[in-house]
């Protein structure tokens, strides 16, 4: 009973801190991880549910979905070796062959390394619940991160901090934009969102699972240099560049949805 009680005391404590940060500071922003979260907990296998409900009990993913961006506000800097966790930066206009290559030979811990890594720790039955918990978190909402295509971005603009746009006459840059204020403008609630996005047919489905976590990366990559080559620095974005874009992000929110939900039925054993 006081475990559970810790718990919910924890839940609130960070659902508190997600109403205090800034939007800008999330990747996908909150309500578009929960689409992901949402869409792949649709997708789970029997067996994957099962092995969920030891984990979370009976909280679903999208209430865990921003928990690796809430704790970013830590003041004991506990977490503060995870924040090169959610991105990964490589130079522009690569083939796929050269793009694997530099992806695979990043130095360091990142968003491709951790995916795999977190991967690892979920469904290894040697660690304690606590830690597969806490993995399960992470590699929840690294997969979405990898489906925003500005987490595949460059080194000299931030994945497009640096490169200052205005979002209906509000000055704001690329980055955010792609993080929430594209998700925002269609004015759904994350579980709207996950319904209206989730009705691609089985071929589709699996398409998108069977490719490799670097055929990922790649696809992300591809979308970001369109991103890039469609929104110069100085751009003034309304409604034509949501009209540009918006199949790709709803396709991008799909995609990370079922490959979140492929990911999931294979660890949680």
């Amino acid at each position: 009973m006081h475990n559970i009680f810790n718990r919910k005391i924890a839940k609130t404590f960070f659902l508190f801190i997600g109403v205090l940060i800034p939007f800008s500071c999330f990747c996908w922003g909150v309500t578009g991880h929960r689409v992901v979260a949402q869409i792949a907990q649709d997708h789970l296998t029997k067996r994957a549910k099962k092995e969920l409900k030891t984990l979370f009990g009976r909280e679903t993913l999208a209430e865990w979905s921003n928990w690796p961006d809430f704790i970013k506000s830590d003041t004991t800097n506990t977490w503060k070796h995870t924040s090169k966790w959610h991105y990964v930066d490589l130079p522009a206009n690569l083939n796929k062959e050269e793009f694997i290559a530099a992806l695979k030979s990043l130095p360091g811990e990142n968003l491709y390394t951790q995916i795999q890594a977190m991967e690892k720790e979920v469904s290894d039955h040697s660690l304690s619940p606590d830690q597969r918990s806490t993995a399960l978190k992470f590699l929840i909402h690294l997969v979405g991160d990898l489906h925003q295509p500005l987490h595949v971005g460059r080194e000299e603009d931030q994945g497009g901090n640096k490169i200052k746009v205005t979002w209906f006459d509000k000055p704001t840059n690329l980055h955010a934009v792609w993080d929430e204020m594209l998700v925002n403008f269609q004015q759904y609630s994350y579980t709207e969102y996950a319904n209206i996005l989730n009705i691609a047919s089985k071929e589709q489905v699996r398409e998108w699972q069977d490719s490799s976590l670097e055929e990922w990366f790649y696809d992300s990559y591809l979308l970001a240099n369109k991103i890039y080559a469609r929104t110069p620095d100085g751009s003034k974005l309304s409604y034509r560049y949501n009209y540009i874009f918006m199949n790709d992000l709803n396709n991008q929110l799909l995609k990370g949805g079922l490959r979140l939900a492929k990911i999931l039925n294979e660890v949680l054993k």
